[in-house]
């Protein structure tokens, strides 16, 4: 069996061809008023994220790899009950992927879970994880097991217990966001008391933690439901784009396949107008599956046919053909569950200095998927921003979270920028930002909060119905307001 990744089935013989693969820099922008670079203050005791554009001071940052028992639940109050008596604010990440500083307590308290400590309960099918656990760490203790994580973020980068706070979600079907698969938790409120939460046990706590960003309390383990690690391959479909939710909707009914995502074209002339359509399905043959494999360097090379697409239309028109047509004739295959979902960010890094991604994420209803199609296309193109990619998801209904952004079954659209450090085009990006998000939420779509913080006060309160329950619920539990990030300092505070 071929040993490949979702992103090299896609990938085909883009690499094969010798392309000179390289991207803008600055040298090729004229300095008019606004084109300078953007300055990128560091320093030990700055913190940064995803961006490169939320530089923020804080006042220690410690990183804590004590395992999940007294010492560390002692640990944590200490912190809190310094950072009050200090009047400073506290808030706790892991790999800090977030943009828009949703994971940094200005001029506080910053700390990084880091720990990997994990155990199996086969019999209950739900592992027993510590907060800071990377995915890549689960996937690595459940694999030789034979076990997966029934949902996880689409990179393994990323922190358990983060993933829950910002409600992220991944791309197997047929499930909701990574909190819908919690069992139980424990967590340190700010008063210091340590409470268990779970869907029937402390459940508003519970509630308001899922999609609540660090800001009800600090977590210290969770209990997880796994699924079994399986041989799947996956099957390709080409569409226009208007027939993409009706055959979307139909894969995800479909119980035979087990994960599904889907593409659209992103050439400005024809932009949106294409749709890609992946769904794997299981393999007759589910014995002797080998170990989870890393991205290798296929993934590598198509990162770099990623990045070509950068002011090169010719380049997307070429990526467009090579995932619709190259690779799923050269480079598709079976592969194991795990080997699909072991994905480090770095594969798609950006090493230009000069420019950053950043990401957006929209959720729309089925029904209202081709306006979704509309608007884009008229707000997209029309921009300074460089796109180079849209995923497409699927959502199933979160009745749990308080801040729930699929209150019916969604389609996820996930979309990558390169935007230039610059400051035209960070206004332009604010600008494009705030009308795709006040059109979306007119036609009852919802935008996801872990991004740049461009929404107004006023979009967020729109798009997050029960903001005002999670608002009260956190002034009620945290009456210092200690646990606090740029979320809760730029938003939530003014509401």
């Amino acid at each position: 069996m071929k040993n490949i990744t979702r992103r090299t089935a896609l990938l085909g013989l883009g690499g094969a061809m010798g392309w000179g693969l390289s991207g803008l820099t600055s040298a090729n922008l004229p300095v008019y008023s606004g084109t300078r670079r953007l300055p990128q203050p560091e320093g030990p005791q700055i913190l940064n994220d995803a961006s490169g554009l939320s530089p923020t001071r804080v006042n220690k940052h410690l990183i804590v790899s004590t395992d999940a028992n007294d010492a560390l639940i002692e640990e944590i109050r200490t912190e809190l009950k310094a950072a009050k008596s200090e009047g400073r604010p506290l808030n706790v990440g892991a790999a800090r992927h977030s943009m828009g500083a949703q994971a940094i307590p200005r001029n506080g308290t910053a700390i990084t879970f880091d720990n990997g400590q994990l155990e199996i309960d086969s019999s209950k099918k739900t592992y027993q994880v510590h907060a800071g656990a990377r995915w890549s760490q689960i996937i690595a203790s459940l694999d030789p097991q034979g076990w997966s994580p029934a949902v996880m973020q689409s990179n393994h980068d990323f922190g358990v217990a983060a993933t829950y706070s910002v409600n992220a979600h991944g791309w197997p079907v047929p499930f909701g966001p990574m909190g819908a698969t919690v069992r139980s938790l424990r967590m340190i409120l700010p008063s210091g008391d340590l409470v268990t939460c779970s869907p029937t046990q402390n459940t508003d706590l519970f509630n308001h933690a899922m999609g609540g960003y660090g800001l009800i309390g600090v977590i210290i383990d969770m209990e997880v439901v796994m699924v079994p690690n399986t041989r799947l391959e996956p099957t390709f479909e080409t569409m226009d784009a208007e027939s993409f939710s009706q055959a979307f909707d139909a894969a995800i009914k479909d119980p035979a396949i087990t994960m599904a995502y889907g593409r659209l074209n992103v050439e400005r002339e024809s932009f949106f107008t294409k749709a890609l359509m992946i769904a794997y399905r299981e393999t007759d043959d589910q014995d002797d599956l080998p170990p989870a494999s890393g991205s290798g360097w296929m993934s590598h090379v198509a990162s770099r046919l990623y990045r070509a697409q950068l002011g090169n239309e010719t380049f997307k028109a070429f990526r467009w053909w090579n995932e619709t047509v190259a690779g799923p004739s050269l480079g598709s295959g079976p592969a194991t569950r795990n080997s699909l979902i072991n994905e480090p960010v770095i594969t798609l890094d950006d090493r230009n200095p000069d420019r950053t991604d950043i990401l957006h994420e929209y959720f729309v209803g089925f029904d209202k998927f081709d306006e979704f199609l509309k608007i884009c296309r008229q707000v997209i193109p029309a921009s300074y921003q460089e796109f180079l990619n849209v995923t497409l998801r699927y959502i199933a209904q979160d009745d749990q979270s308080t801040l729930s952004y699929a209150t019916v079954p969604r389609i996820a659209a996930v979309m990558s920028f390169s935007q230039e450090l610059t400051a035209r085009a960070e206004a332009d990006m604010a600008r494009m930002t705030q009308e795709l998000i006040g059109r979306i939420s007119a036609i009852g779509g919802a935008y996801y909060l872990p991004y740049r913080p461009h929404a107004t006060v006023e979009q967020l309160a729109n798009t997050y119905k029960n903001h005002g329950s999670f608002v009260r619920a956190k002034r009620e539990l945290d009456p210092d307001l200690v646990l606090r990030n740029n979320l809760w300092d730029s938003y939530l505070e003014k509401l």
